[in-house]
């Protein structure tokens, strides 16, 4: 694998973190700036860093790696279920078909990990003995695999997630009975789907999410993104029996570090402000960033020219599909 660490060191000043293009209206979420066209979405996936429920750091080709990977993963996964895509005119970009999205995010977990509040193996150490829904048994052990994939939904909110069962899901009418139904048997689908995609590459899916809406025709899709590290969390399969088997935590290929790290040096939920993230930390998160999708995808990372600004490439790469919507 190829060690990228100058060429991300010389893009640490160089990340996108705000863009500003004059067109629809537009939504700033953690990581995706979202300009809503009508009937259709443009999606620009930027370098910024969320984790704790804020943004913690920019990492240089993040935003790059984010779309490039959904937009794999999307094709692949076309046979389940579909999906939002329209077309990827840029490696940051994607114009995507608007739908009106649940308020319901589907976490499917097959490993009991993790550290924020709403990890399992945060709820679980905290005696939690029933997750969503979802009785647990005595006696597990931080990082081991589960039984079978568990479906832990939350809902979205705009500062944080809240897990919810099922049940609650149809009580407070955030989705039909069939539209669950449909949504989550999707969500296991993709989930095995993936484990089995990423078992083949030399990782372990662990964790992960997905978002899904209705479009105008009443049909569900897979909408936001799938399978990237952001929304999920992988292991290095080669290493993980021996340092389960040692108590030690598996090699992860995600922001787990960076959460990990903020977690020791701050309170990330509650301090105003937070320390800023070393830059050889910041780097070794991109390089991680670059490495999973070339092991996934079996692409090579195409670096982008540093002399163009990301914005103006953006622009200049949409524009001629923007003057046709």
């Amino acid at each position: 694998m190829h060690d990228y660490s100058a060429l991300i060191h010389q893009a640490l000043p160089l990340c996108l973190t705000e863009t500003d293009f004059k067109i629809g209206k537009k939504y700033r979420g953690k990581v995706r700036d979202t300009y809503d066209l009508g009937d259709k979405l443009v999606l620009v996936t930027t370098d910024r860093q969320s984790a704790f429920d804020r943004v913690l750091a920019s990492v240089p080709f993040k935003g790059q790696v984010l779309n490039l990977t959904s937009a794999w993963w999307f094709e692949q996964t076309q046979h389940i279920i579909p999906n939002h895509v329209l077309v990827i005119p840029d490696p940051n970009v994607t114009l995507a078909k608007k739908c009106k999205v649940f308020p319901v995010e589907f976490v499917m977990r097959g490993y009991i990990t993790g550290t924020t509040s709403t990890a399992l193996w945060t709820q679980y150490n905290n005696c939690v003995r029933n997750y969503c829904g979802n009785p647990l048994p005595e006696g597990l052990r931080k990082n081991q695999k589960l039984a079978k994939p568990l479906l832990t939904p939350t809902t979205k909110d705009e500062k944080h997630d809240h897990p919810v069962s099922p049940a609650e899901i149809l009580e407070l009418g955030l989705m039909t009975q069939k539209e669950w139904e449909i949504a989550a048997n999707a969500a296991f689908k993709l989930y095995e789907f993936g484990v089995q995609t990423a078992e083949k590459h030399g990782l372990i899916l662990v964790d992960t999410k997905y978002e899904m809406g209705k479009d105008d025709e009443g049909n569900i899709l897979l909408v936001d993104e799938i399978h990237t590290p952001d929304s999920s969390r992988y292991w290095l399969k080669e290493s993980y029996e021996q340092r389960l088997a040692q108590g030690l935590e598996p090699e992860n290929i995600d922001k787990e570090f960076l959460r990990l790290w903020f977690a020791e040096n701050c309170d990330p939920y509650k301090d105003a402000v937070l320390p800023a993230a070393p830059k050889d930390l910041i780097v070794t998160l991109a390089s991680r960033y670059i490495k999973l999708y070339e092991m996934i995808t079996g692409h090579p990372f195409h670096f982008p020219s540093l002399e163009t600004a990301v914005s103006n490439r953006i622009m200049r790469n949409t524009a001629g599909f923007l003057a046709n919507v």
